[in-house]
């Protein structure tokens, strides 16, 4: 079978660099005095392996919950003989001063800092260490970097750095003596988001060399400073910055510009508009321009070709058919067009081979892919028309949009807009419809990103977004790969006194459906969780409303499967006073059939706990238990039940019946009735794992209506359930029990008659394993 796309394994060389950072102390380093972390003196790492672990780590950092960010980390790289870097990327508030300065021996080649809003102008004296080697820099969205720290000198010594960590940035400490000089081999750098009081023109003077220079969200006071790179510069970004005639001309003089980006967040906040004579002049005079971007500007009518003398046929990238007059000038088609919110995308013939736009699914995955990492605005507004695609349409390029959305979550992970957008397209693209298309890689990827947002936001509609999402899977099967995380966030869901009715529904849906059919260490570690006592406020709050509604019946049910089997999570139950909530329901909704079946399911699995059976043989508990001997509720499910938790009880001899009433006789006797009243080809609303609970009533004497509760039980699973609990009896050594129940004086008459029955159904089964009860098969959503 061919793998799915997507479904490549990580390599060796990430595979190893995740694991020596999750295992730093057992691999490259040691506990130093003061608990430092210190690298190895046999350790000696080159340039590609420094790189690799750097980067990892801040993306570790990132989007691993688990992951414990080291305090000094970046301390591991200080000295250049045994470890070297050379290429860096580090990002968002985690970023100090004191971890660049950590590095600043380093001969570093390109540092990429985004949105590093806790480095001050430190970390720029920082950077003069790296003037003579580095060819790359970023700093957008780093405006804090311009500023002083708490209006303290830019010279510190040892003793006043850590203090000054702990000091805000003071916007009014600017500083303003700082520029370039030195940095005579900067070739490309990205000043996006650079503070308005910093004068570009100023800063950027020094450098001779620049190829590229982006400028987005700068307040440019001239434009002819950017001539001086007129024979070398061959990529400009000029995003939303104000354009003007004088920008333009400007722009049109730098002759060897490959990629100009003039566009702008959106047409509403633009006073200029561009017109055809632009356009022309800008295709005319950048002939080497094979990228252009004008997103989100004011297109004149003039500029486009009127709808009934477009070229007809297929739509084309040739610019002699171009619907855009200017592009018609072109040589050959652009490598990359920009024309996201503008009229200019829905144009039928556009000379480019990949464009960003609204008109189609293309389009849109084209301006994700551009605008992600440095314009969540304009990502979120196309994921945004991604998620309409999604649900109203067919998503086509499936696994593209999936890792796009991914992508953008991932490294906007703070970012509100971008949460719940992303969330959202991500329910429709995880989906029955789009799910065999998608590897098993893929979907934990998706999981991993919504269990970030569930992390990083409380907000209602990103907590519903992530939740449906998680719906979209198999659970537990594709969620047991974050198993604890997954029901951490659930619970931390559910605490609120007062939560969101729609979110509160789903998250116990997903909880109950996580601890059914799993486990039992699952289910304990779940317990340990607060899973038993946050059901059961639920649980509280929905009594205090008088509702019974489905957060309620899905309480009860989780509540039936987490107790299975654990005692642990029994005695939990008992202790937060789970046996008065029950009271409290049967006697407030004493009409609802569901909650009835699954109160008595959970009540089965406290019963069938040695230790806690004396805590139910109370009167009033038994009176209980006895009236409901006679229900009718959901088939013979709630009578069943009942009927399983005095057999239990019933086992324990009369030395337990230390009540005067009921008596023990006449509980037996209605409980007698009760069996014989059941139709033993009742189909059944119930799944075992295991006859083990049944079984120990089998061979005894000591109540014999509880042997035979236990015999009628498997003889109504064997025979209308063959296929599935023939083998299990088997296999549990049931048969050689019930030839002793056949041979005990004790035993009544219909009891070794059901039993010999139920022993002919198993041998017949393995003579003829096939299914021979074409009925629908037993509900897996419960555990009695």
């Amino acid at each position: 079978m061919a793998a799915k796309a997507g479904d490549n394994p990580d390599s060796l060389m990430t595979l190893a660099t995740v694991f020596c950072l999750r295992n730093l102390r057992k691999t490259m380093c040691y506990q130093g005095s003061r608990d430092k972390l210190c690298l190895r003196s046999d350790i000696f790492l080159p340039s590609e392996i420094c790189d690799k672990l750097v980067n990892v780590y801040m993306e570790l950092v990132h989007t691993e919950s688990n992951f414990e960010p080291e305090e000094n980390f970046f301390q591991l790289f200080s000295e250049p003989r045994s470890t070297r870097l050379t290429r860096v990327q580090l990002k968002e508030d985690f970023v100090r001063d004191r971890d660049l300065e950590a590095i600043r021996k380093q001969d570093l080649i390109e540092l990429h800092l985004t949105y590093c809003n806790s480095l001050s102008s430190r970390s720029l004296k920082t950077l003069t260490c790296f003037r003579e080697t580095l060819v790359s820099l970023c700093l957008f969205g780093c405006s804090n970097i311009f500023y002083r720290k708490g209006g303290a000198p830019l010279a510190c010594n040892e003793d006043t750095e850590d203090d000054e960590e702990e000091s805000p940035v003071s916007r009014q400490a600017l500083k303003t003596d700082f520029n370039f000089q030195g940095f005579n081999r900067l070739r490309l750098l990205n000043l996006g988001g650079l503070p308005d009081e910093m004068h570009a023109e100023t800063l950027l003077k020094p450098l001779k060399s620049l190829t590229s220079l982006d400028l987005s969200n700068v307040q440019l006071l001239g434009t002819a400073f950017l001539t001086q790179w007129k024979d070398r510069l061959a990529s400009l970004v000029l995003y939303n910055v104000d354009l003007s005639e004088e920008l333009v001309n400007t722009v049109v003089e730098l002759v060897n510009l490959r990629h100009l980006d003039i566009s702008r967040e959106c047409r509403r906040t633009s006073k200029f508009k561009m017109t055809r004579k632009i356009l022309t002049a800008i295709v005319q005079r950048l002939v080497n321009l094979v990228s252009l971007d004008i997103s989100g500007h004011i297109m004149l009518d003039n500029c486009t070709v009127p709808h009934l003398e477009e070229a007809m046929g297929r739509p084309s990238n040739e610019p002699c058919k171009s619907s855009i007059y200017p592009f018609q000038e072109l040589k050959r088609p652009l490598q990359f067009l920009g024309l996201y919110d503008t009229t200019l995308c829905n144009v039928t013939h556009i000379p480019a081979y990949k464009v960003t736009g609204s008109k189609n699914e293309d389009q849109v995955l084209n301006a994700i892919e551009a605008y992600t990492e440095f314009r969540p605005e304009l990502a979120h507004r196309a994921i945004n028309q991604l998620f309409d695609i999604a649900r109203i349409q067919h998503c086509i390029q499936l696994l593209r949009a999936l890792r796009l959305v991914i992508a953008a979550l991932k490294c906007h992970k703070y970012d509100k807009s971008i949460q719940v957008t992303g969330s959202a397209a991500l329910f429709y693209l995880t989906n029955t419809e789009y799910r065999s298309d998608q590897s098993v890689r893929l979907r934990q990827e998706v999981i991993r990103v919504v269990l970030n947002g569930m992390e990083q936001y409380q907000e209602v509609t990103v907590q519903r977004n992530c939740c449906l999402t998680l719906c979209n899977f198999s659970i537990p099967e594709e969620l047991e790969f974050q198993y604890s995380r997954v029901n951490q966030l659930l619970l931390k869901i559910l605490e609120p006194a007062r939560q969101d009715e729609s979110i509160q529904r789903i998250a116990v849906h997903l909880c109950n459906a996580l601890v059914c059919q799993v486990d039992n260490h699952h289910k304990e570690a779940v317990g340990k969780m607060g899973f038993v006592k946050t059901m059961l406020n639920l649980i509280q709050k929905k009594l205090q409303d008088r509702l019974c509604d489905q957060v309620m019946e899905f309480s009860w049910s989780a509540l039936w499967n987490i107790t299975d089997e654990t005692p642990d999570n029994c005695q939990m139950f008992l202790n937060c006073h789970g046996m008065s909530l029950f009271l409290d329901c049967l006697k407030g909704f004493p009409d609802k059939q569901e909650l009835h079946r699954n109160m008595l399911g959970l009540l089965g699995n406290v019963a069938e706990v040695k230790a806690l059976r004396p805590k139910l043989v109370t009167p009033q508990f038994i009176s209980v238990f006895s009236n409901l001997l006679d229900s009718k509720a959901d088939g013979i499910e709630v009578s069943y039940n009942a009927c399983g938790v005095l057999s239990h009880i019933m086992f324990d001899g009369p030395e337990l019946w230390s009540m005067e009433e009921p008596l023990r006789d006449t509980v037996m006797d209605k409980m007698w009735d009760a069996i014989q009243s059941w139709d033993v080809s009742s189909r059944r609303n119930i799944n075992y794992r295991s006859f083990e609970p049944i079984l120990r009533l089998l061979p005894q004497s000591i109540a014999p209506v509880s042997q035979h509760w236990a015999t009628w039980a498997l003889y109504n699973l064997v025979s209308v359930y063959p296929s599935k609990y023939c083998p299990l009896l088997i296999k549990e050594g049931g048969i050689s029990l019930l030839e002793r129940v056949l041979e005990l004086e004790s035993s009544q008459p219909e009891t070794k008659d059901m039993a010999q029955k139920v022993m002919e159904q198993c041998e017949s089964f393995k003579e003829d394993p096939m299914e021979t009860n074409h009925a629908q098969e037993v509900n897996y959503g419960q555990r009695g």
